[in-house]
């Protein structure tokens, strides 16, 4: 594949997310990129090769921006893409129900849950900029796990903005766990999302400890964390993702974003990595994402922060490759990713069944 300049899901993303610019200060030395284009990372698969191109096609058109009902519509049939790959993919088996109120689907691999993931389980916070995703977007990242973990996922089906509010969605998966804890010990249940679903997974395990809930076993916050969008891979993310078009004029506040608007940034359970109790408070965290993804500064911050407090927590970033780039099955990268989610789990989660069942 010869040289071009990537561009993916990436530039949409930002502007889905409601990332508005804010200026660096004055004086501050800004080094200028002057490159026209940057090749793959020559870490990828030839698949992984194939993808970046398929993603450029399916680049969501700048003039939806701003248009939620555009937005929906396109995101919802990008998602259906995505499932119809994930389903030819793997064998499971989706139940849609309700838990604690809320509406969800329970996703189990077809061959039935391995005996040692019998008392566990892992809920799923799908992304979609906290304004879309439900549907074939939460299954399209349930699938692979409860397929490759062969364990029982619960994918949540949160109220959105701009509809509702932070902290709807903490609010929501709380409801679901508590649910859930009568059927499993806390040691046993793990936590995660992509996007927008990975910083409500932070949200919602900041949000559990303030209302006096038990702490998950482990969670996964992946393309999202408990930080807010920072350093340099806002910057470079926008310049290896959108053809011939400069860095943002500054960093990403996810304060835009509708579901957020009103929240102030020493709101420990709505920022919680930038809280050093809420930090400390984190069960063993995995974080992941794409080299090339806007949030991946976010998440190396989230990680040192993390080992800083003693937390248990892994980082994974995988070059070359974007913003939620395992939503597409069809490349080994996206495999290896489902392996180190389902590993991380499988390691850190409970085994034994909750002390009542064993009477």
């Amino acid at each position: 594949m010869g040289r071009y300049t990537i561009r993916t899901i990436l530039a949409a993303g930002l502007l889905s997310l409601g990332i508005a610019g804010c200026s660096h200060g004055a004086g501050e030395p800004v080094q200028h990129i002057s490159a026209d284009a940057v090749p793959p990372s020559s870490q990828l698969s030839s698949a992984a090769r194939n993808i970046l191109a398929q993603m450029k096609v399916e680049t969501a058109p700048a003039a939806i921006a701003g248009n939620l009902a555009q937005q929906r519509a396109f995101y919802g049939a990008w998602n259906d893409r995505r499932l119809a790959e994930m389903n030819r993919a793997f064998a499971t088996i989706d139940t849609r129900s309700e838990i604690g109120g809320v509406p969800v689907d329970v996703v189990t691999p077809q061959g039935g849950i391995a005996l040692a993931n019998r008392n566990r389980v892992l809920i799923n916070v799908h992304g979609g900029a906290f304004m879309w995703g439900a549907g074939s977007g939460a299954l399209v990242e349930a699938i692979p796990i409860a397929a490759t973990g062969r364990i029982k996922v619960v994918t949540v089906d949160y109220r959105l903005a701009p509809e509702h509010t932070y902290p709807a969605a903490s609010e929501d998966v709380a409801a679901v766990y508590r649910a859930l804890l009568d059927e499993y010990p806390a040691a046993n249940v793990g936590i995660y999302g992509c996007s927008a679903g990975g910083i409500i997974t932070a949200q919602a395990t900041a949000w559990f400890a303030a209302h006096g809930l038990p702490r998950p076993g482990a969670i996964g916050t992946f393309c999202g964390t408990g930080a807010p969008y920072s350093g340099d891979s806002p910057y470079l993310s926008a310049f290896l993702g959108r053809e011939k078009m400069p860095p943002p004029a500054g960093l990403p506040k996810q304060t835009a974003n509708p579901y957020l608007i009103d929240v102030p940034r020493d709101d420990c359970t709505a920022y919680p990595l930038t809280c050093d109790a809420t930090t400390a408070a984190m069960p063993p965290t995995l974080l992941l994402a794409g080299g090339r993804d806007f949030a991946a500064s976010a998440l190396t911050l989230a990680h040192r922060r993390l080992a800083a407090a003693g937390v248990k927590s892994e980082l994974y970033l995988f070059d070359g490759l974007p913003h939620a780039f395992f939503m597409w099955p069809d490349m080994p990268e996206s495999h290896e990713a489902f392996a180190r989610i389902v590993d991380f789990f499988d390691r850190h989660l409970g085994r034994a069944p909750r002390a009542a069942d064993r009477q």
